[in-house]
């Protein structure tokens, strides 16, 4: 029989990945501003994400109604990027390196070197790779499972996640789930041959 947790887990694409992951636990009765104060640069970048994606459906419209300015915008936005790729690559060194991870839209499960307690809070930087999307949310831990070679099995539920940073979330798994679909079709389709 399914618990609640369970159904849940289900209702959500989730994708194997590798992703920049910094992982701070949360004393009680952290607040909000806290958290502001100590995002900084990454926090920068995570809104510059967030404010990309919420514009899109206006260039849309903007792109119905004056195909020009649509384009020109498009060109803005992509100086935007290639600065924000940038900003970016000088953040990821203080993440640290990719770390395999199991993500959808609702949390997030990894590997830690120390136990969590379940229904604590975690500060959560991400750097969704390849193209280095900085997300910034809060997770509660759900779960801690002592795994093999010295490290725990973390599954995390994401806290009071934003609807952009949900959409965001989700769209980056789906666009991950469609690139993994197209290279396994390539595979199938063009095999390679041993030499002979």
């Amino acid at each position: 029989m399914l618990t609640t947790d369970d159904a849940e887990r289900r209702e959500y694409y989730r994708i194997n990945d590798r992703i920049a992951l910094e992982i701070t636990p949360l004393a009680p009765g952290f607040t909000e501003a806290e958290n502001t104060a100590a995002a900084s640069l990454f926090g920068l970048l995570s809104e510059l994400h967030l404010s990309d994606f919420e514009s899109q459906h206006l260039l849309r419209q903007v792109g119905d109604a004056n195909r020009a300015l649509a384009a020109l915008l498009r060109a803005q936005n992509k100086r935007i990027e290639l600065l924000t790729q940038v900003m970016a690559q000088s953040i990821l060194g203080s993440i640290g390196e990719p770390q395999p991870v199991v993500l959808s839209e609702a949390g997030l499960e990894f590997h830690y070197a120390q136990p969590l307690a379940p229904g604590s809070l975690l500060a959560l930087k991400m750097a969704l790779m390849p193209q280095a999307l900085g997300v910034m949310l809060q997770a509660r831990v759900v779960r801690c499972d002592r795994a093999h070679e010295g490290h725990f099995d973390v599954g995390v539920a994401f806290v009071d996640a934003s609807d952009a940073q949900r959409q965001l979330l989700a769209r980056y798994v789906l666009q991950t789930q469609a690139a993994e679909r197209r290279r396994a079709a390539s595979a199938e389709t063009y095999p390679l041959h041993a030499a002979h």
